[in-house]
């Protein structure tokens, strides 16, 4: 079959792809000539399409016949180079296959080899004791004359002469290892006969590091002594390299290396460092811990000014002596520091270790900040001494030390000013007339001084300390309170205290002298916290001492109702109604008691007038209730009504003139009862007791009935109005109001007995 028939046809038909193409190809041309043919006119160009067409054709024809020719001719060639390369490979083969029969025929001649191969490596070995035997003879007596340099502490020659009795037994060494008789009995040799050098090595490593431990020393008598050890070991460190190098070159790597002397020397400074501190903690425990860090503090200074004038010198710069003194030293003191605070220390050998920790150490101009070494010392690196939850615990431990301290001194000044209640003496004064006692003086001055120690510490401390103080005098003044409770039942007994009203006085002076310290104690704590509320009291404190200092306004005002109960149960009598002077001596009594009052502080001074008006208020209304008074006719609801006004008036005259302020707010209460009874038209009451609600929102129901009973007059459809008006009306009293119908409790009516009367068996 030819090339053609080939191409044109595949197991007896044609090609899928040549197919395929041809479809594509007469289906183009078909497209292309009903285009072209599709007018009528276009039929006469006809000849001229023929013959471009034929044109084409024949150009395309040619070219793809030359395209054939050419690849033809290449495959014709590549085939006779095929055939060349052949005829080479079959040269090649018969040759090799020549070249294996003739190593067969002469491998016996190799084995005689091996026998030439060991006395080569004899004669090599020959060659080196011969060309090292001068050096072999020399050893003995230069090990004598190293070991004498050694002890005569001239360290620079001993190292020369060790340098060169190594050389010699390394050059032996690497001489067999090359000739590759390595571990052999000649190196076992040669390392038994030099091992004197590694004992002198020993001997002399020795003594290098007995020179690098009291390298504090020697630079400050003989540094000469110390920059010789110096040299060696950058010395040794040069050999390390060299000896590193041929081992990665020659797979060979002298015995006794590498030494590391320089990675040495930093281990023996760091171990004689610490030997130093533990030579020094001696009578750290008990008074002699200040003292103790002081000798730290300057034993470390010393030290480190030894080092940057005097050592610093001795030393190439990237040893960075300085600095490793610094976190040596600062390691060492961490380590000591953390056994001291692990010590059941007192209260100023922990304020001592937090002041030495916090502000000596690093920031102090004697210690690492001072002027010789701040240049040169990175006081950052180190870190801190201790870590921050070690240092949290010291100081929380601190502020529990402080306040057993705290809480033991307050009971002991709180038992002494009781103690002084029951004196025969009246309680000091000031210029002013106020009575007071020592008590907050020393309560102030012992939390105030606490509170500005632990500010020199840290501002984290003054808070925890300023929490502490808080909390231990809320206790104090739950005591205290307690303390005032005890005393006023003294009260009771016949051996009362002599100045028992005086020393009440003095108590709620002191309370309000302690109100102006927790208020500093506050603002301290607002500094950390940045708050603008320094006035704001905490509220269980305020608490606390609200009701300690009431808790003494109460009984003062006691003191006085009880005087004024006799006068109380002869109001509204038939004196009373006469025009008798009740209300006259009830004002005195007032009066007396109030010229009391005026030996207390304002504000509180206010607040014992207003409270003390509107007790008395709220007993002149209970007694009004509780009497049970109904009146007649329009007259005895007049004259009811008009001595009320008048003892409304004489109150709030004595209250004005004692100098309360807005009197009217509470004597208004029996000026506005006197009004709801002498109320003419009983149809505008629930008009007058909307008003009364409005001005009085504790006013209950009962309490209108218990009113409406008085005028005597009242229906019962006027009173269901009135009550059904006061439930509708009711709300919500406001936060500055002062209760006063709700302390006032009207009885319940008793209830009819229904039952039928029955003759006793």
């Amino acid at each position: 079959m030819s090339a053609e028939d080939g191409i044109l046809t595949r197991q007896g038909g044609m090609w899928p792809e040549l197919e395929k193409a041809e479809n594509l190809a007469r289906g183009a041309a078909l497209k292309w000539a009903s285009g072209i043919f599709y007018h009528p006119d276009q039929l006469e160009r006809l000849g001229q399409y023929r013959k471009r067409e034929t044109q084409r054709t024949s150009s395309v024809q040619s070219r793809l016949k030359s395209a054939v020719q050419s690849y033809l001719e290449g495959v014709a060639t590549g085939l006779g180079q095929l055939k060349a390369s052949l005829d080479d490979v079959r040269a090649v083969r018969r040759t090799l296959v020549d070249v294996c029969e003739d190593w067969q025929k002469k491998l016996n001649g190799f084995e005689g080899l091996g026998h030439l191969r060991s006395l080569v490596s004899d004669h090599v070995q020959l060659a080196t004791a011969v060309h090292n035997l001068q050096h072999v003879f020399s050893v003995p007596e230069d090990v004598r004359e190293t070991r004498q340099l050694i002890e005569e502490r001239r360290l620079l020659d001993a190292h020369a002469k060790l340098m060169e009795m190594e050389g010699w037994r390394d050059n032996i060494l690497q001489q067999l290892h090359h000739a590759g008789r390595q571990d052999t009995e000649g190196e076992r040799i040669v390392l038994s006969y030099f091992a004197v050098v590694g004992q002198l090595n020993e001997e002399l490593a020795k003594e290098l590091w007995d020179v690098v431990g009291s390298g504090l020393a020697l630079v400050k008598q003989d540094p000469s002594l110390f920059v010789s050890a110096i040299r060696i070991i950058e010395r040794e460190e040069e050999m390390d390299m060299a000896a590193a190098d041929s081992q990665s070159q020659h797979a060979f790597l002298p015995p006794g290396r590498p030494k590391n002397l320089r990675q040495t020397f930093f281990k023996v400074i760091e171990q004689c460092t610490r030997a130093q501190f533990r030579a020094r903690q001696t009578d750290t425990k008990g008074p002699g811990l200040a003292s103790h860090l002081a000798a730290l503090h300057n034993n470390i200074l010393s030290d480190l000014k030894v080092v940057k004038h005097l050592m610093v010198q001795c030393c190439p710069p990237h040893y960075n002596i300085l600095q490793t003194y610094v976190l040596l030293h600062h390691s060492c003191l961490s380590g000591h520091l953390q056994d001291i605070i692990s010590w059941d220390l007192e209260k100023s050998e922990i304020y001592t270790v937090l002041n030495w920790i916090r502000h000596i150490y690093h920031s102090h101009p004697k210690m690492l900040a001072h002027p010789d070494l701040s240049p040169d010392v990175d006081i950052v690196s180190p870190g801190p001494l201790i870590s921050q939850d070690a240092l949290e615990q010291l100081q929380n431990k601190y502020v529990g030390a402080v306040r057993v301290a705290v809480s033991d001194w307050m009971q002991k000044a709180l038992e002494a000013e009781v103690n002084d209640w029951y004196r025969e003496e009246e309680p000091e004064s000031d210029h002013e007339g106020y009575y007071h006692s020592s008590l907050p003086v020393i309560v102030t001055q012992m939390l105030e001084e606490n509170v500005q120690v632990a500010m020199v510490i840290s501002d984290s401390l003054r808070d925890q300390m300023v929490t502490m103080a808080l909390q231990e005098l809320e206790s104090f003044l739950c005591r205290f309170r307690e303390a005032v409770i005890s005393y006023g039942k003294e009260r009771q007994k016949p051996s009362q205290p002599k100045y028992y009203l005086l020393y009440l006085l003095a108590d709620v002076n002191n309370c309000i002298a302690i109100r102006r310290c927790i208020q500093w104690l506050q603002q301290q704590g607002n500094q950390g916290s940045h708050g603008d509320g320094c006035n704001k009291l905490p509220q269980p404190i305020d608490t606390a001492l609200d009701r300690a200092m009431k808790k003494g306004c109460r009984l003062l005002i006691d003191e006085m109702l009880s005087e004024l109960q006799p006068h109380f149960l002869q109001l509204w009598s038939t004196s009373w109604f006469c025009g008798s002077d009740i209300i006259d001596s009830i004002c005195t009594v007032m009066e007396t008691h109030c010229g009391h009052f005026g030996h207390i502080r304002e504000p509180i001074f206010q607040f014992m007038l207003s409270e003390g008006l509107r007790l008395v208020i709220i007993d002149y209304v209970r007694t009004l209730v509780l009497r049970k008074i109904v009146c007649k006719n329009p007259t005895e609801r007049e004259r009811l009504s008009d001595r009320m006004a008048r003892d409304a008036e004489k109150l709030h005259k004595l209250f004005c003139n004692l100098g309360l302020e807005e009197p009217d707010r509470l004597t208004s209460v029996i000026s506005s009862v006197s009004e709801l009874v002498k109320l003419k038209d009983t149809s505008l009451l629930s008009l007058e007791v909307s008003c009364l609600v409005a001005n009085y929102p504790d006013i209950s129901d009962e309490h209108v009935s218990a009113l409406l009973d008085i005028r005597g007059d009242v229906s019962k459809d006027v009173r269901g109005t009135v009550l059904e008006m006061l439930e509708q009306s009711s709300q919500p009293a406001p936060e500055d109001y002062q209760p006063i119908f709700s302390e006032i409790l009207v009885p319940t009516p008793v209830l009819p007995f229904c039952l039928p009367a029955v003759k006793c068996g």
